[in-house]
């Protein structure tokens, strides 16, 4: 089984409430009748504009969706019904093959099949800097700044989705695609975002030591991300 990552630009006639009830409603009937063995759409919706000052924003414009689906293969041959579902739905796409890493698994907060998931769940979209070989890249932030990112924040669902290749055409360079869920506090509180609830001393330590691992292996100007709702259709998990 084979994980693949869809980013999604609605059409600009289009609301974005529709956009959502669509994907979730009739669009995900239809994977599912394709074969999808897991769905899950993550979208940037009304219930995450207070998260609005986390969005980070260098490749513009961001997409308004992302969607991960499982299938038995991403070849082309298999994936195209998938491709042609969405594009109806879409006015352009990207998709990516990933090799999912589930680091911290949501057991603090379950998410319910078709239920928007507790608190936000961040979308970050990375790329390897030039100054580092991809090795040394995967290294750092595999092997060191992973318990990190653990230590320093409140984040209850931490899934690292390393790129294998782009499957369409024009999708933009991304090496890696990120999602952490937290708590609704989360989106405006960055203390509550760096588990430090009333402590300043604490945010302050826990603040630092992210910004340092994070400037090991990250170049700010060419990282996105995208606060959103996440939604499970289906886990692949329970396959």
């Amino acid at each position: 089984m084979e994980k693949i990552i869809y980013t999604l630009w609605r059409d600009p006639q289009d609301s974005l409430e529709s956009f959502s009830q669509r994907l979730r409603g009739v669009v995900a009937e239809q994977l599912f009748t394709l074969g999808a063995r897991g769905l899950q759409v993550n979208l940037a919706d009304a219930d995450v504009a207070p998260a609005a000052g986390l969005r980070q924003e260098n490749n513009r414009p961001l997409p308004d969706a992302t969607l991960s689906l499982w299938a038995d293969s991403a070849n082309t041959d298999v994936r195209r019904p998938f491709d042609d579902v969405l594009k109806a739905v879409s006015s352009r796409l990207a998709a990516y093959l990933v090799s999912e890493s589930v680091v911290i698994r949501n057991t603090r907060f379950p998410a319910h099949a078709g239920q928007r998931t507790h608190g936000f769940s961040q979308i970050a979209f990375l790329s390897c800097p030039p100054r580092l070989t991809r090795d040394a890249w995967l290294d750092i932030w595999r092997n060191h700044h992973t318990r990190v990112a653990i230590d320093t924040q409140d984040n209850f669902l931490y899934v690292q989705n390393l790129v294998v290749r782009a499957l369409t055409h024009g999708a933009a360079p991304v090496d890696a695609i990120v999602e952490e869920a937290f708590p609704p506090a989360a989106m405006t509180d960055p203390m509550a975002f760096f588990d430090a609830p009333g402590d300043e001393a604490k945010f302050q330590q826990n603040l630092a030591a992210m910004m340092d691992s994070c400037n090991r292996f990250i170049d700010f100007d060419k990282l996105d991300v995208l606060p959103t709702s996440q939604y499970v259709l289906k886990a692949a998990a329970a396959l």
